[in-house]
């Protein structure tokens, strides 16, 4: 029953009680179709590609995949992943380079030569970042190894500072809501980026600058766009 039914929808063919099908299959060989078998070279990451100067007052130690980097204000280590490499040119020049054309090694080219210069550029002159405490009452101070932070709590928060950090607090006038106003700022200086990155974090996580009024903790450059409150209607 189901093979006559099926054979209702096979249009007849010339010869009579014979059926053709629909459906035709190709004999044409792949290669004659159009599909290319082509490999494309993947392309080197623009920033990856770039030289890292080294200044004269800062000192390359290179071993296998570990990196060194001496200089006035500190000492830094990295471990390059067997993606990528270090190699230094006469010319004084440093350059990371691909081992392998995967496109994880593409990832790695471009972040460890980010990495490898602020390495580079902070045991030389160091990096800097700083934040600002919006609203009333907000104060910090150093007590020690501490950074003791009033945000509006019950309690005072205290952040211990480490080694290889520089805090400072300072006041600085700043227009707010189109009036002069004092804020107290926190200043983070080192020469790890990422450490001072960490610091700065932990701290604007405490009282993050919020939308309505825009107080709190944010960076010097950061821009907290403000956000209209709802109106309540009158009844």
């Amino acid at each position: 029953m189901a093979s006559s039914v099926l054979s209702c929808f096979l249009p007849r063919s010339g010869v009579l009680g014979h059926r053709r099908s629909l459906f035709s299959v190709s004999t044409t060989p792949f290669a004659q179709v159009g599909i290319s078998t082509k490999t494309t070279k993947r392309k080197e990451s623009r920033i990856g590609r770039q030289p890292i100067a080294v200044p004269s007052n800062v000192t390359i130690s290179l071993q296998g995949q570990d990196l060194k980097v001496k200089g006035p204000l500190g000492e830094l280590a990295l471990t390059y992943p067997p993606e990528v490499e270090l190699t230094k040119e006469d010319s004084g020049f440093l350059r990371v380079k691909q081992t392998v054309e995967t496109r994880r090694a593409k990832e790695m080219h471009g972040l460890f030569r980010t990495l490898t210069d602020n390495m580079v550029v902070g045991v030389s002159k160091g990096f800097e970042k700083t934040l600002e405490l919006k609203g009333v009452g907000y104060r910090a101070v150093i007590q020690g190894k501490e950074l003791v932070l009033n945000l509006g709590f019950s309690h005072p928060v205290k952040i211990a500072i480490p080694d290889s950090l520089k805090v400072k607090v300072d006041k600085k006038i700043k227009i707010f809501d189109k009036e002069e106003v004092k804020i107290t700022i926190v200043i983070v200086s080192g020469y790890d980026k990422c450490e001072i990155g960490q610091f700065a974090a932990t701290v604007k996580k405490w009282r993050p600058a919020e939308p309505y009024k825009r107080i709190g903790v944010c960076y010097s450059d950061e821009i907290v766009h403000r956000k209209k409150g709802k109106d309540r209607k009158q009844k």
